[in-house]
């Protein structure tokens, strides 16, 4: 049976536990913490290394915490058809909830250099949820049962960075194609 979108986030809400603390996902904890402190730590180094270091810290904390959830959601929408959907349900949803407690935690914190590390931390969420949805549906990133290591997933990164780079122009590649052959049918 396939999962659609629907299904995938009533899952979430109907089983939070599950899905999201008993699923959540170090992986994504690890990866996220440290990539983003290093992006609060550079937006920020213009107004100092101690506010800069404060910044990463921070970023660092909140996504220790907060990654691996964002991870089990990403997890659970893998398998929803059509993929399209989940990935668009995936764009909206995580950057909603994440960028939002992120604003919060940094307005608390007085992050100096607020606009240039959110908007930072906002384009590498939408490549990295597009990248671990799409690694995650190829068995990868993913945490429980059927899950490889870190140094197996690690393994397969390269292949699967260019796998994702080659998706877009291959995705349109296919609707010229199907479009060509829609416009012969009707030319016969």
């Amino acid at each position: 049976m396939n999962m659609t979108v629907t299904d995938a986030l009533g899952e979430l809400v109907a089983n939070p536990y599950r899905t999201l603390v008993v699923r959540w996902n170090w992986k994504s904890a690890l990866f996220s913490s440290i990539i983003r402190a290093l992006i609060f730590l550079f937006a920020n180094l213009t107004a100092g290394w101690r506010a800069a270091s404060g910044a990463m810290l921070a970023e660092f904390a909140y996504r220790a915490v907060t990654a691996g959830f964002y991870g089990a959601i990403t997890q659970a929408l893998r398998q929803a058809e059509p993929e399209w959907a989940a990935c668009v349900a995936a764009l909206v949803l995580l950057p909603l909830v994440s960028h939002s407690i992120e604003l919060t935690v940094h307005l608390l914190r007085g992050t100096p250099k607020i606009l240039a590390s959110l908007i930072a931390s906002v384009v590498f969420t939408a490549l990295s949820t597009l990248f671990n949805l799409y690694a995650m549906r190829r068995g990868a990133l993913v945490v429980g049962a059927g899950s490889d290591s870190v140094a197996g997933d690690l393994k397969r990164v390269p292949r699967l960075i260019a796998g994702f780079l080659a998706e877009g122009p291959l995705t349109v590649y296919r609707w010229m194609r199907r479009a060509q052959i829609l416009t012969d049918r009707t030319a016969a």
